[in-house]
């Protein structure tokens, strides 16, 4: 018998205009050789001997209680997050995309990302996991220069994260991204361009490029070291996004920049408010139905929990208020550069355009939101002043 979930679904859009969105697919691999100081992650110190198997035993039984939220449709993207994932080996991914494929249809043109790290001992696998159908490798350099890593708590080396790009290109890797900060511990601006003009020259597809911020429940938060001035980062910013944009990288999101034809699709069907099934410990959700009701979920993050066949792998859910939809896709679709066609709005959430007016019509007095009446997408200024654009619609909610 077959396990791929029912193709009953809703293809045409209710009433109110909400359509069932894309489907994509989250699994967070908890497990890191070292947790960093500034990594806010659910991430956890990997032990001698990985529970590879059992691990994914759990995230197939995961994903079983999970299959109610696919409502017909197929897997758009999958990515593999942590942690590092590329601790995993290649069997393991092997047997665990197997089973989510003998669940879940893909999508002919599904894109499918690993979270790698630049070691050596990551890139002698790069060639196994090309062959399993991963098409797209994120490999987390953070920078290029030996002493930066280090004040980072990165367990590579500068020499190692060149190599590892010249490996995922052998490896058959034609689309990768390279993760990478600014704003580190005593950074000039010379160093941070110098580290984007070294990620710029390894031409990759795609680069995620932004600050290193202080968050809560990590070393930096409890003991911050001495970060560059705000003058600098500003000069850091702009110079950076010039010479991004010089050297054709599109900046679709914050902190997201591509080629042509490499927009990562995971990311953009997560800015643009679409579905994620959210499986392994710690990992979040977000899932419609056909009725147009919205969910979050999560769960256990103790990967000891997550592992424990006694305890639920549902930590927790809430469905998403009609009142606090609006903010909640402006919050996602607003991080990207190009906007959305304001007629998503309602296909995404099931409520009326009308809703926002009020809002829109302030955001484009103040500047803050194109006067295109058919699109949602800040302006100039309101990309610089994000948190100014989004507390309009807030307060309306209020």
């Amino acid at each position: 018998m077959s396990l791929i979930a029912s193709d009953l679904s809703v293809q045409h859009p209710l009433e109110n205009g909400f359509k069932l969105p894309p489907l994509a697919l989250y699994v967070h691999i908890p497990w890191c050789i070292r947790k960093c100081p500034y990594c806010d992650f659910n991430s956890h110190a990997a032990t001698p001997e990985l529970p590879e198997q059992d691990y994914v035993t759990a995230l197939l039984a995961d994903l079983d209680l999970d299959l109610v939220h696919v409502h017909g449709r197929q897997l758009e993207s999958i990515f593999f997050g942590g942690g590092t994932p590329s601790l995993f080996s290649a069997q393991a991914l092997q047997t665990l995309l197997m089973g989510i494929e003998q669940r879940i249809r893909f999508s002919p043109t599904i894109e499918i990302t690993l979270e790698a790290n630049p070691g050596t001992f990551e890139q002698e696998k790069f060639a196994a996991y090309r062959k399993l159908g991963i098409n797209r490798l994120s490999i987390g350099i953070q920078s290029f220069q030996d002493s930066k890593l280090q004040a980072l708590g990165r367990v590579h080396s500068a020499a190692e994260a060149s190599r590892a790009v010249e490996m995922a290109r052998q490896a058959g890797f034609d689309n990768f991204n390279l993760d990478l900060m600014h704003g580190l511990p005593d950074q000039s601006a010379e160093e941070a361009l110098s580290d984007l003009q070294t990620a710029i020259d390894l031409a990759p597809t795609h680069l995620s490029w932004y600050q290193l911020t202080m968050e809560p429940n990590t070393v930096f938060w409890s003991k911050p070291p001495l970060l560059p001035e705000d003058d600098v980062l500003w000069d850091i910013q702009e110079a950076g996004q010039a010479l991004l944009a010089q050297h054709g990288f599109h900046q679709y999101e914050v902190s997201a920049y591509a080629r042509e034809k490499a927009i990562a699709q995971h990311n953009l069907n997560y800015w643009s408010f679409g579905d994620f099934i959210g499986i392994g410990a710690g990992a979040h959700g977000k899932v419609s139905d056909p009725q147009g009701r919205i969910q979050r979920t999560w769960k256990t993050r103790q990967p000891s929990d997550y592992l424990n066949s006694e305890k639920p792998f549902l930590a927790g859910s809430s469905t998403l208020a009609a009142e606090d939809l609006p903010f909640e896709f402006l919050m996602n679709v607003l991080r990207l550069t190009d906007g959305v066609a304001l007629t998503l709005f309602s296909e995404r959430t099931g409520v009326p355009v009308s809703a926002l007016q009020a809002g829109l019509n302030e955001a484009r007095q103040r500047g803050l939101l194109s006067t295109d009446p058919k699109l949602l997408v800040a302006s100039a200024q309101g990309q610089l002043f994000l948190n100014d654009l989004l507390q309009i619609f807030l307060t309306l909610e209020r």
